[in-house]
């Protein structure tokens, strides 16, 4: 008897590894069902998650799911790798229309405690949060520039896992995947009955470490400049949300796991619309 169900499921969250943390999960995938339900899904290899390989942000995939045994946060599934199937990619025409609409269905919020609230209330562990505005973008060297053994052994048990991958396919796999040697965070304000408030979170989205990548490749030492450029000003300019997702054995700690960033709408003319 098959295990599981099929789902139909919109990619919207993949996460670069990161392992250093007892008990987080080394990667996320994370996006959003058919009926409208959020899922997060595990375990997933590299190789299905990087740029330019199998699936993109954006882009549908029929997978296999059941409801993780271990992991009692509602949106959590284990998946079935062998049974990913890619379909079409919504693109961002039309002013992201297509994409809005799948971004309505998300629970969003304006505020973090609201989020933080739901989540004591009712287990929300993945959310669309909407910054009132940007502060900045702080950037820190990692402790360690490089894999730890630790982290290696992590990664490694990670791809092995469910006997996928053979030791020496996991290990050729986490011989070419690069540790980002810095952490970024956004500072954002968001209103609250006692005012405007601000906060720091984690950026975790593969996009932001595959940024850093091609930033260091084209700017050397000088890659911060049109880092900073892309995730302050430009992505700053627009109508910036984060999917949030928050963490299996700490779970008041949350990250951004993905930057969502459709145009700002046009202001509607009322002129226009009217009849008279």
């Amino acid at each position: 008897m098959a295990l599981g169900r099929m789902e139909r499921i919109l990619i919207l969250a993949k996460t670069y590894p990161s392992p250093s943390a007892q008990y987080v999960e080394t990667s996320c995938v994370a996006g959003i069902s058919q009926d409208g339900s959020m899922r997060r899904l595990y375990p997933v290899p590299f190789r299905m998650i990087e740029e330019d390989l199998q699936f993109k942000k954006w882009q549908w995939i029929d997978v296999r799911v059941e409801k993780a045994s271990k992991d009692h946060r509602p949106e959590s599934h284990k998946l079935y790798v062998d049974t990913i199937t890619c379909g079409a990619r919504i693109d961002p025409k039309a002013e992201w229309g297509s994409r809005r609409e799948w971004l309505d269905k998300i629970p969003a919020f304006d505020s973090f405690d609201a989020i933080e609230a739901e989540r004591l209330s009712g287990g929300l562990s993945l959310a669309l949060l909407r910054p009132k505005s940007l502060s900045g973008l702080e950037i820190t060297k990692a402790r360690n520039p490089d894999w730890t053994d630790d982290e290696k052994e992590k990664l490694m048990r990670e791809q092995t896992q469910g006997d996928l991958f053979s030791e020496a396919e996991a290990q050729r796999q986490i011989k070419g995947l690069r540790k980002v040697p810095f952490d970024f965070y956004y500072r954002y304000v968001c209103d609250s009955p006692e005012g405007e408030k601000e906060y720091k979170h984690k950026i975790v989205d593969w996009e932001a470490g595959a940024l850093f990548w091609t930033c260091r490749r084209s700017h050397g030492v000088d890659w911060e400049v049109p880092f900073r450029a892309k995730l302050e000003e430009d992505l700053g300019g627009r109508d910036l949300m984060f999917l949030m997702g928050n963490q299996h054995r700490f779970q008041n700690q949350w990250l951004i796991i993905s930057l969502l960033y459709p145009p700002k709408r046009k202001p509607v003319d009322v002129r226009q619309s009217s009849l008279f």
